[in-house]
């Protein structure tokens, strides 16, 4: 049964009450967190962000008690790079893992002293857990219990790499591991988990294995949706995020829990980028816009919609400062607070923001502009630094604000704002330590 707007506002909880966050910022009770993050998950899979095949009422309903960001952007086009963003409020080029995703046959890891969500917030006092799929490194020694997880339970990599084992902390439980009701098992702990730590400040990360491929559904979930075994899954995690809102509605932790919803990147072989270009693993929108939801019913109105940018690497530093936590010193933290954006309806922090390919700065968002200069994976065009293109040395300059699905370019008529995320472009090539086409700029016009 399809779930109308109307029917989704009508359910909205009763006397739910918005409160500065100033006003909780004076209390004392450090609030919980969880992040939930879908894999390859599309801008266009859930009903509040236009689909019309699969069936979201529970992240719906969470949108609609909260925030929806329509800007939003991963921290990378594809798995690894993105994670390690999102876990460290660092640009992945710095983190050294930009340029394949980590698999059982490669080195690519997260480093030993790179400080993730999960540390900065366990010396605050914080018990911490991971449900789901890590991805940032495929040996122990690299496992989330490493860095700062109390728990691990879930999948060291994707689910189309093989050897895919099941660990509860460092151990194999499971081999091959039985993808069916993945999704299930891991809300199960994320369940356990709030009820054991209902009387302390938690963080729960619950990175989920689909709907990356291959797709698998439990019966319970088979043949649900009109988007067929792709929103069959789907389904399947939206009905997890509503078994999650439960359990705090049950333990009435609602109004000291932030909880945020999002993807990794963009969709891969199926799912929907929504009315955006492309998908993982390009530089268009596709590739990088995706769903963010946060609920939190005291500090953040209900209803709300926000069309400023932010990033993956936004998620750190705001987490950790609510936490009552400082930055640290030692290191550049790329990511902002955007509690402000979230809960006062401020403007982004960003003055720009880096899309990156690889180590190569693809292009830049500032406000409604995006300058693009090369995208590839599995698209066309795989560098727009070509004598023979006909893009020129300036690449392609796009007014989300007017153009979303970027069809046209407004290089020519604004040479101006071109010229102003050119400097950003190659500002970034210098503190990132980044490649943005060198001979691009430097070829004669």
């Amino acid at each position: 049964m399809r779930h109308s707007l109307s029917m989704l506002l009508l359910a909205l909880l009763p006397g739910l009450s918005y409160v500065s966050s100033v006003a909780f910022a004076q209390e004392s009770q450090q609030p919980n967190f969880i992040v939930v993050m879908a894999d390859d998950l599309g801008y266009g899979d859930l009903g509040i962000y236009g689909s019309t095949l699969i069936d979201t009422p529970n992240l719906d309903l969470m949108a609609l008690q909260g925030i929806r960001l329509n800007s939003f952007y991963s921290s990378a086009n594809v798995c690894t790079a993105a994670r390690g963003g999102l876990l460290t409020g660092r640009y992945p080029i710095r983190l050294a893992l930009v340029n394949d995703v980590a698999r059982p046959t490669n080195e690519i890891h997260i480093a030993e002293d790179e400080i993730t969500i999960a540390e900065a917030l366990k010396d605050l006092g914080y018990a911490t857990a991971l449900f789901g799929k890590w991805h940032l490194g495929s040996r122990l020694e690299w496992a989330p219990i490493h860095h700062g997880f109390d728990e691990f339970y879930g999948v060291l990599h994707s689910n189309d790499m093989t050897p895919l084992e099941l660990y509860r902390g460092q151990q194999v439980i499971e081999d091959p591991v039985d993808q069916t009701t993945l999704t299930q098992r891991y809300t199960a702990e994320a369940v356990r988990f709030i009820e054991e730590n209902q009387d302390n400040p938690f963080f729960l990360y619950l990175p989920h294995s689909f709907p990356h491929v291959p797709l698998f559904v439990s019966d319970q979930f088979s043949g649900v949706s009109d988007a067929g075994l792709y929103g069959d899954v789907v389904e399947t995690i939206d009905w997890s995020m509503g078994q999650i809102l439960e359990k705090l509605q049950e333990l009435e932790l609602d109004n000291n829990t932030l909880v945020i919803f999002t993807s990794d990147n963009g969709p891969w072989f199926e799912g929907s980028p929504g009315p955006f270009r492309d998908r993982k693993g390009s530089s268009w929108e596709g590739g990088l816009r995706v769903p963010f939801i946060a609920r939190w019913p005291t500090v953040i109105a209900p209803g709300a919609v926000s069309q400023e940018a932010a990033m993956g690497i936004d998620v750190f530093p705001t987490l950790l400062e609510l936490a009552g936590g400082t930055l640290p010193g030692d290191r550049d933290i790329d990511g902002k607070n955007i509690l402000p954006l979230l809960s006062q309806n401020a403007v982004s922090p960003h003055d720009a923001l880096y899309l990156f390919n690889d180590d190569r700065i693809a292009g830049v968002r500032s406000g409604q502009w995006k300058l693009v200069v090369e995208s590839f994976y599995r698209t066309a065009l795989p560098s727009f630094d070509n004598p023979d293109s006909y893009y020129g040395p300036s690449g392609l300059l796009f007014d989300l604000e007017r153009d979303p699905s970027e069809t046209y370019s407004y290089t020519r008529e604004n040479p101006e704002v071109v010229a102003r995320l050119r400097e950003y472009l190659e500002a970034g090539q210098q503190s990132l330590n980044a490649t943005v086409l060198p001979q691009m700029w430097n070829r004669a016009n």
